[in-house]
């Protein structure tokens, strides 16, 4: 699939709450459609017609195609021919594919043929005109709450069936967020595996990459562990920040202090950029963010379920507030053709409000103030003066004075309930991720008082922030009534105990008592630690560490053994030699034929000879059954060429006997094995020449 920015848009449905799933190739670098490109005017494989240029990426080119074959067109992903000699490249592409074919969702961008044509190998692919989410924050700034949460549901549906589905996204970022001119919202680049090359190197376009990288992906690049489905819901976190703020949490002029920020500081909440923003954008932000994975949703559909929980918890002003950071184009985006915002993303209903506030409301003028305004004035003729009014009454004098009465007891009464029912009361604002001295002061200014102040460990809020109030945020209380604090005190930090000589299972269990997880294990011969105990571990022993961090271990596999080689051998003396060796001994059920060893000596080995086993490991012996037997050929009366020729056709090899009446003769008198019986394969007939 591919996003043209230079069609016309036009408006389109709002959209749909379960969003699109789609699956699109890796959004690249717009280029002028006008340069000279020797596949344009060209027809691929005998039916897609290549007619302009997309754009131009790393990896490969794409372009607007019509498929000859059902008229239709089609976005065309050509890799780069000098990558097309690359197995690994290739082996990408047709991933790519494979990936996308397994999301059977009418919503996700099909790929509808992969194949290849001389040096071009390409991806046959959907064509959507639209934009890109990047697009859409250049142009926008930051996003009302309402934008941002259309945006992020169906991104999370399209994730939430690639997980289920079986694989990882890896690369989430607004450039791999498409959004088409019906307004529909779809993920682009599924398929593609993270490389090395991909977060080391300090472009543009890789720093736009390690901005959404989860702390695990950042920590296993050396390593290259796998992933799971929580590095897209921490990349899905950053975007949705971005979303609301208008700019990344971690922003660097290199690649390195972006990754270090990721590894060491949290996402910062959005509404310490945002003012005011809701207390439930702030836990959705941190939720999906949090430098943990386990503290995080298990996947997007789970993210999904909670975005839609704080979109209920919002009221319409919440999700309709106009974040600052807005960019306000000074004139409406719909009737700019210059923009690249879709008219669909402009519907009110859609979230997109302007940065300068809702429009303003056309008001009725007075008629009497228009005329006036005007210079027109009605004048009417009256045959008398009017009549005077009459002269008010004791008894008008006393109703009036009943009617005020009657106002005042209800006035008097409205005010009574109001103060019983919300006059003195008042909500607890929302305080996550304020200080200390930040949250008295919003107490204060909301007639509340601070109680206790609690701490406990927290790994996703910074140190001195608060965690949560009890009341929650949102909670109607009393005025002046006491707010409980707990503040964070950082993520918890313990000593990794010293656990050389522990057997693995108690080292195990040390490690969970001690708030520690265990980590790989690696196995590693010792001359000095027994067979399944702990060598080290990483970090060493006395070492800090967060709490629930994974601590590496290697265990020992025993002495290390040289094993012996015992092919030939007959099965007695081959079971004494390697068990004196300190090795166990299995024997294989299955017996080989074999013309080198007799019947019953071992004919193989495993492990092989020269080979290091760990004390006490088993070598799996296979006997021989012995040469196979074949007939001997009868060879008597044949010239002595003729006999050899037919001995050594059928696997025997030939002796000659020619004896002192011999030397002259031609002819077979006799064999050492009669025609007809059988001999072992290989073994050696002799022939008498008289």
């Amino acid at each position: 699939m591919w996003v043209a920015s230079q069609v016309r848009f036009s408006p389109a449905p709002i959209l749909a709450e379960t969003a699109a799933v789609s699956v699109a190739a890796r959004t690249l670098t717009c280029v002028d459609t006008t340069l000279q490109d020797p596949l344009v005017g060209q027809v691929l494989d005998g039916r897609y017609r290549v007619d302009a240029r997309i754009a131009v990426g790393g990896m490969a080119t794409v372009y607007r195609a019509l498929d000859t074959r059902l008229d239709r067109v089609l976005a065309l992903k050509v890799m780069h021919p000098t990558l097309a000699a690359d197995g690994t490249f290739v082996e990408r592409f047709i991933r790519e594919a494979k990936s996308v074919a397994r999301l059977a969702h009418p919503n996700v961008v099909q790929v509808f043929d992969q194949g290849t044509d001389g040096s071009y190998v390409y991806l046959a692919m959907e064509y959507v005109a639209g934009c890109t989410l990047r697009d859409v924050l250049r142009e926008r700034g930051a996003l009302q709450p309402r934008a941002a949460l259309d945006i992020l549901e169906p991104v999370l549906a399209a994730l939430g069936a690639a997980h289920r589905a079986g694989f990882v996204h890896r690369d989430m970022k607004p450039e791999n967020v498409l959004i088409g001119d019906d307004g529909r919202v779809k993920v682009a680049d599924f398929g593609l595996v993270r490389s090395v090359d991909t977060v080391t190197s300090t472009t543009g376009n890789v720093l736009g990459t390690v901005s959404y990288l989860a702390p695990e992906q950042i920590e296993q690049i050396e390593q290259q562990g796998t992933v799971d489905p929580r590095v897209d819901v921490y990349a899905c976190g950053v975007v949705f920040y971005e979303m609301l703020t208008g700019e990344k949490p971690h922003d660097a002029d290199s690649a390195a202090v972006v990754l270090y920020k990721h590894l060491h500081e949290d996402v910062p909440p959005p509404s310490a950029i945002v003012p005011g923003l809701p207390y439930e954008l702030d836990e959705l932000v941190a939720s999906a963010t949090a430098r943990t994975p386990g503290i995080r949703p298990h996947d997007a559909v789970a993210l999904l379920a909670q975005a839609r929980d704080a979109r209920a918890a919002l009221s319409a002003d919440q999700l309709d507030a106009v974040p600052p950071q807005a960019i306000s184009a000074g004139h409406d985006i719909a009737d700019d053709r210059t923009s690249v915002i879709p008219r669909a993303l402009t519907s009110p209903t859609l979230g997109f409000a302007r940065a300068g506030g809702p429009p303003s409301r056309l008001l009725p003028v007075n008629e009497d103030e228009d005329q006036a305004a005007s210079g027109v004035h009605h004048t009417s003729r009256l045959e008398s003066p009017p009549p005077l009014p009459p002269r008010r009454t004791e008894r008008s004098r006393r109703r009036l004075v009943t009617i005020v009465a009657a106002v005042l007891l209800v006035l008097g009464l409205g005010a009574g309930v109001w103060y019983i029912n919300s006059g003195q009361f008042t909500q607890v604002p929302p305080l996550l991720a304020k200080t200390e001295a930040q949250a008295k002061d919003r107490l204060e200014e909301a007639g509340l008082e601070i109680g206790k102040v609690k701490h406990a460990y927290s790994d996703t809020i910074k140190r001195g922030t608060v965690i949560s109030t009890d009341p929650e945020p949102g909670t109607r209380i009393r005025d002046n009534d006491p707010v409980t604090l707990t503040i964070s005190d950082g993520p918890e930090t313990v000593k990794v105990p010293d656990l050389e000589g522990y057997r693995l299972d108690k080292a195990r269990d040390v490690l969970k008592q001690s708030g520690l997880e265990p980590g790989m294990v690696t196995r590693a011969f010792s001359e000095d630690v027994p067979k399944g105990f702990v060598i080290s571990s990483d970090p060493a022993g006395g070492i800090e560490r967060r709490a629930g961090s994974a601590i590496a271990l290697t265990v020992s596999k025993g002495r290390p053994v040289d094993v012996p080689d015992v092919t030939g051998a007959d099965l007695a003396d081959a079971r004494a030699e390697l068990e004196e060796a300190g090795l166990k001994v299995k024997v294989s059920a299955e017996e080989v034929t074999s013309s080198e060893f007799d019947k019953g000596q071992v004919a193989r080995q495993t492990p092989e000879s020269g080979r290091q086993a760990a004390e006490g490991d088993t070598v799996t012996l296979t006997l021989s059954k012995g040469p196979r037997m074949i007939e001997v050929p009868d060879v008597v009366g044949d010239s002595v060429d003729e006999a050899k020729a037919k001995l050594e056709g059928a696997g025997f090899q030939v002796d000659e006997d020619r004896g002192l009446l011999g030397l002259f003769g031609d002819t077979v008198k006799s064999q050492s094995v009669k025609g007809g019986e059988t001999a072992p394969e290989g073994s050696t007939i002799k022939i008498t020449i008289r």
